[in-house]
Formats: structure tokens, C-alpha cells, sequence
């Protein structure tokens, strides 16, 4: 499957007359299916096209806060478990989640 910048060149050149190939055989050519083409093509004439993925830069929602970390650590130096039983006494989170917590903070 090509890339969108390539799909947008193909569609681009099409509507300028630039290639004469059918949408089919634009699909063909690109890996993407007809019915995305042509919304595609939609998108494109009405400009509603961006490169970028909407939540680029963003934190994710499940994202650990610095808060929760530093509650992680905090009750890991104060305890004397090893660190599979500390991730089911701290049930919030996966094992590798505080394990990954806990090796960032040298703990590990």
C-alpha cells in the first residue's frame, strides 16, 4: 500500500486530466479500496485533507500522571515486596506499567 501523499498525487493529476486512469485502476495501483478513493477525492475538493493525524502531540488519556507516579514510588520505598506483589496490592495499574515506573526512578 502506498502512501496518502501518493494516493493525493494520483487523484491530483486525475482531476487535472493529467492521467486518464479510472479510480479502479488508481486503486489497483495504490492498494487502497475504490470507496476510499473516491472519499478521498471528496475530501480533497473540499479541503477537509490534512497530513497530520488529529491527536498528534497529545498526551494520551491513559497517559500515568506525574501525581500517580511519584504515589507509586512513594509507596514502593515504604513497602518490602517484591515488585510482582506490589503491582497486585497496587491494582490500578498493569505490572509492567509500575515495573516501568519503578526502573525510571532507579528502584529497579
Amino acid at each position: 500500500m502506498k502512501s496518502k501523499n501518493d494516493l493525493m498525487e494520483f487523484i491530483e493529476k486525475k482531476l487535472n486530466g493529467e492521467i486518464s486512469m479510472t479510480y479502479e485502476e488508481i486503486a489497483n495501483a495504490t492498494g487502497y479500496h475504490p470507496k476510499y478513493i473516491l472519499r478521498f477525492k471528496k475530501n480533497l475538493l473540499a479541503g477537509k485533507i490534512n497530513d497530520e493525524h488529529g491527536n498528534k502531540g497529545r498526551k494520551p488519556i491513559t497517559a500515568l500522571s506525574k501525581e500517580e507516579e511519584q504515589k507509586i514510588v512513594e509507596l514502593y520505598k515504604r513497602s518490602n515486596a517484591s515488585v510482582r506483589k506490589f503491582a497486585l496490592f497496587y491494582s490500578r495499574r498493569s505490572y509492567s506499567c509500575i515495573y516501568n515506573v519503578l526502573k525510571r526512578n532507579g528502584l529497579i
